[in-house]
């Protein structure tokens, strides 16, 4: 268990820094289709940089935004209180802020960069549909990838799998603006510059590969996080019990959009389990392991 915690966080800085190449990548490609030339990868150097260093002090708070969480009142949510506060003692982990999503469908999630600058978010849902010895479960879950490093690289992601797909929409617009009416720097008189035909079939993979990069981040950690959480609680039937309510729920998580999906411990959006001619290709992009083989695994403990 311990081992695979030290790998997770060596795979958090690995992770970390490719997005930051792709950011980069994409921002030069933007930059030569733009017409910017070799200016485009300064200025994607400095943006991605920029970006990077936002994201780690910033990214907790816009994820929480996006997911329109707001601060749970003690008094309202007493129960919430009460066994974040237990789990945390029992866990040795510091108390993160509580927060509430006003929405329908099971779910939660967790974020901020470290244990000590920490936040849980759970859906009204959630709260309203499980019962205590489920809620401690999904709580469990939720302390363990704060515990286990994994909320830095997970938040992170929230904003540059975002900037990716604005930067790419952009240039993509910008290109379509000009035309090809004006002429770019390094275009030959017979042709485009080869550069920015390079940099526009990149934009156009830039989302897939974005996506693709998203989906590796969760899978293995959320399997850590159940085994984690079951050590937590003591208790494996609690968080099977819950896995199992949110497997037969279909309500969809409307506060969660295509940049935080990877956060919840539910894959909030369809996709997992899809079937089909194309089922094998959709699962290649989903950010959760199916609950069935995550329920198997608990009941094997």
């Amino acid at each position: 268990m311990f081992e695979l915690i030290r790998s997770n966080k060596r795979r958090s800085v690995v992770l970390v820094a490719a997005f930051v190449v792709v950011a980069i990548a994409i921002g030069a490609a933007a930059g030569f289709v733009a017409g910017f030339g070799p200016w485009g990868m300064a200025i994607a150097l400095v943006v991605a940089g920029a970006m990077a260093f936002g994201s780690y002090w910033k990214a907790d708070k816009i994820a929480l935004a996006v997911s329109r969480a707001k601060p749970a009142d003690p008094e309202q949510y007493r129960r919430l209180y009460n066994l974040v506060e237990g789990l945390c003692i029992a866990g040795g982990i510091p108390q993160p802020g509580v927060y509430v999503v006003d929405d329908p469908a099971p779910n939660a999630f967790a974020t901020g960069r470290d244990p000590q600058h920490a936040a849980i978010a759970v859906t009204t849902g959630l709260l309203e549909k499980l019962n205590r010895v489920e809620l401690e479960g999904v709580i469990a879950h939720e302390l363990s990838h704060i515990k286990n490093y994994d909320i830095l690289v997970s938040t992170l992601a929230v904003t540059l799998v975002g900037s990716v797909a604005i930067v790419t929409d952009v240039a993509i617009r910008m290109m379509w603006w000009n035309g090809g009416r004006n002429r770019r720097q390094g275009d030959h008189d017979s042709g485009g510059n080869p550069l920015a035909i390079i940099g526009f079939v990149l934009l156009i993979l830039a989302p897939i590969i974005a996506k693709a990069m998203q989906a590796s981040i969760s899978r293995k950690r959320e399997t850590l996080a159940d085994i984690s959480a079951c050590q937590l609680t003591r208790y494996p039937p609690g968080l099977i019990s819950a896995l199992e309510k949110l497997k037969a729920d279909t309500t969809v998580t409307h506060s969660a959009s295509t940049a935080t999906a990877h956060l919840w411990i539910e894959q909030p959006m369809s996709g997992v389990g899809d079937s089909g001619r194309l089922g094998s290709i959709h699962r290649l992009f989903d950010t959760h392991p199916p609950l069935d083989e995550r329920i198997a695994l608990l009941k094997e403990l």
